[in-house]
This record gives C-alpha cells, sequence and structure tokens, in this order.
C-alpha cells in the first residue's frame, strides 16, 4: 500500500503522547467527583479504569484509550491501540465485553490504511473475549485511534492501585524499553531484532496474565504506561499509603534497550515523567536502569502487589503457564519511591 509512513503524520506516539501526569492531576483537581455509593472507582482517586456496580454479583469496568500512531504499518498500529485500551479492564481484574473505536485520520490516507487499523484492532478484541461494535471517526491532520471498552468484573473482586500493603512482594509482567526502542527507530539507531521485540511486546494482551494472577486476589495492581514505571509505583504507593522499594538490577528490559539507554536514547515522555515523580523518587541506580524505570511504556505489563507468603506460588504458577514474571522489589511503611 503506498502512502506516507502514519509515524511522520504524528508528534509523538503511543502512550508517550500522554498528557503529562503533573499537569493531569492538576486539571482532575478541579472536577468534583460525583458521589455515587455504587460508583465503586472514580476520580477519588482515579484509577485505570472506572468501575460502577450494577448489584451484588456485577460490576462494569469503563475505559478509554487512544494515542498517535507509534508504528508505520497500519494493522500494527491499530493492533496495538487496542491492546493498550484492552489492557485497562485487565488491571481492574476484570474481563473485557465490549469494544468501540475511536479514530482521527486525515482524509488523504487512503481509506484502505483505516482499514487496516479497524482490522488490527478487532483481531486484539477477539482474542480478549470482546466484541468490536462500533465507533466513531472524525477528520484530523494527526492520526489517532483507540478504544472505549466496557467490561464486567464482580464488585469484590477489583483490583484498584490502592491497596498495596507493608510486606507486599512486588513484580512485573512484561519487560520495559518500548518508548527507548521506539525512539530508537524515529533517530535510526535501533538495533536489528530490537523494533520486531517491542512491537511482540505491545501485541501482547494482559488477559494471560490476569488470569493467572486472578486465583491469587492480589492487593494492589496496575499496568505500566505512559507514566513509565516509576511514575505508576508513585500512584501506587501515594494512594496505598506506603513506601515502594524497587531493586533496578532486577527490572527487565526488551532487547536493545538498556544499550540504547547507555547510549542516551530518551523520549520526550521520559522528561514528562521525571518531572512528574523525580521529587517523590529516592534513587541510587545507574544513569541506564534508572532511564529504563522512567521510560514511558505502551500496552506495559502488570505492576502487582501481593503478600510475601504468596510470592513463591506466584512464580510457579507463572512459570508453569509460560508467562513472564519479574519479581522486581517490596512494600514498606512510610511513604514515597525507593530505585535502589
Amino acid at each position: 500500500m503506498e502512502t506516507v509512513p502514519l509515524t511522520s503524520l504524528a508528534r509523538a506516539g503511543g502512550c508517550a503522547a500522554k498528557y503529562a501526569a503533573g499537569r493531569l492531576e492538576k486539571l482532575l483537581a478541579g472536577i468534583v467527583p460525583s458521589e455515587a455509593e455504587d460508583l465503586l472507582v472514580g476520580l477519588d482517586p482515579a484509577d485505570d479504569a472506572a468501575v460502577y456496580r450494577l448489584d451484588d454479583e456485577r460490576a462494569i469496568v469503563f475505559t478509554v484509550d487512544f494515542f498517535p500512531p507509534l508504528v508505520d504499518d497500519p494493522r500494527a498500529f491499530g493492533a496495538i491501540a487496542a491492546t493498550n485500551a484492552l489492557n485497562d479492564v485487565f488491571a481492574m481484574g476484570g474481563m473485557p465485553l465490549l469494544a468501540l473505536s475511536v479514530a482521527a485520520f486525515p482524509e488523504e490516507l487512503p481509506t484502505e490504511v483505516l482499514g487496516e487499523v479497524l482490522a488490527g484492532a478487532d483481531e486484539r478484541v477477539r482474542a480478549a473475549g470482546a466484541i468490536l461494535a462500533g465507533g466513531h471517526t472524525i477528520r484530523d491532520s494527526e492520526p489517532k485511534y483507540g478504544l472505549a471498552v466496557v467490561g464486567t468484573v464482580h464488585p469484590d473482586a477489583v483490583w484498584p492501585k490502592a491497596g498495596a500493603r507493608p510486606g507486599d512482594a512486588l513484580f512485573l509482567t512484561k519487560a520495559l524499553g518500548t518508548g527507548i526502542v521506539l525512539q530508537a527507530v524515529r533517530d535510526g539507531v535501533a538495533p536489528p531484532g530490537a523494533v520486531d521485540a517491542a512491537i511482540e511486546s505491545m501485541l501482547e494482551l494482559n488477559r494471560a496474565a490476569a488470569d493467572t494472577l486472578r486465583p491469587f486476589s492480589p492487593n494492589a495492581v496496575t499496568d505500566v504506561t505512559g507514566f513509565g514505571l516509576l511514575g505508576h509505583a508513585h500512584e501506587l504507593a501515594s494512594r496505598s499509603g506506603v513506601r515502594v522499594v524497587l531493586d533496578s538490577e532486577t527490572l527487565p528490559a526488551l532487547p536493545g534497550a538498556l544499550e540504547l539507554a547507555e547510549d542516551g536514547v530518551r523520549t520526550g515522555g521520559d522528561r514528562r515523567n521525571r518531572e512528574f515523580a523525580a521529587a517523590h523518587v529516592e534513587s541510587s541506580a545507574d544513569q541506564v536502569r534508572e532511564a529504563l524505570a522512567y521510560d514511558p511504556q505502551t500496552a506495559g505489563g502488570l505492576l502487582v502487589s501481593l503478600p510475601r507468603e504468596q510470592a513463591a506460588v506466584l512464580e510457579a504458577t507463572f512459570e508453569a503457564a509460560g508467562l513472564a514474571l519479574a519479581r522486581i522489589g517490596a512494600v514498606e511503611a512510610g511513604a514515597g519511591v525507593v530505585l535502589r
């Protein structure tokens, strides 16, 4: 298909295009949260998705997520954007049910390009066990795509960001470094294989990880996306009233990510994430591992906090299922985030 590369039309791609977390906090501070007994998760505090209780057995999980292209292949772009949105439902302990497209595209692009984006999204929605049932499309000079997703969860089985407890162990289900690798592509310095590994990671739904985790009833879960591991760890720590301690040497990295970070490759999201979280982070890690921890992720893995006595069984269960899992730290009494 002869067309202009999608990434050339975007100023920032993927979750690196997210509104800065610090500015977002100020923006949301002016919105008075709705007082509704059945609104289990809303803006006070905000989480990966909203949760509304229908009755004693059912609650709906609702989220919306979209962004500009981070790869040139339209089918891969649609699939990654869909995965990123669907993963918000998995991060709340829910299962996606229905999805609607949110699309903005220049009229100059062939309609076949948008068709490929939708086809990629539909494949991931089906893989998540949901249905792509419609959506809304507008004209825009910068392409954007994502989903509004509705899912279901038991009201007593919601996974919040705010439940981590001292003594918990912390786990991460995907490697870090998508932002660094994609920036290296734009800079023309990505090593062979790095891009393919990053795309493969971004296409991986968190469904299998969530299904494996569900019987353990974790205390807190969030998915690691545009605010980077340290930004999301700060959210988890502040909302849970605890200190998060991360071991930088145990952070899993995508192929080529550490080498690129050592060469100074950074995204604009790295700077914004530091502006948001650095004041709450005590770091003794080297600059390379620190950059990995601040790197904005797209369709990243789950950050999981659960009692330490369950850690060994969780690791064995993930290994038996053939799923990635890295133990990256612990939860202590106190406040803030430590990267050692």
